[in-house]
């Protein structure tokens, strides 16, 4: 079975560094309280990695 990140935003992006804000549209987020599920792979672990503080992250079996 492959795990999946199921990544909710938690934090508002207003006042934050447009890098941020563009990794946050990149892992398909543009709302609060919004969440998506993405492949559990390097590149978008460390896009969570930079957002950290922004979203929360959960482990799922897919």
């Amino acid at each position: 079975m492959t795990t999946k990140l199921k990544v909710t935003q938690i934090r508002s992006t207003i006042g934050r560094q447009g890098r941020q804000q563009a990794i946050l549209v990149g892992l398909g987020l543009r709302k609060l309280n919004q969440s998506v599920v993405v492949d559990n792979t390097p590149s978008f672990r460390g896009m969570v990695k930079k957002v950290l503080h922004l979203v929360t992250v959960e482990e799922i079996n897919a």
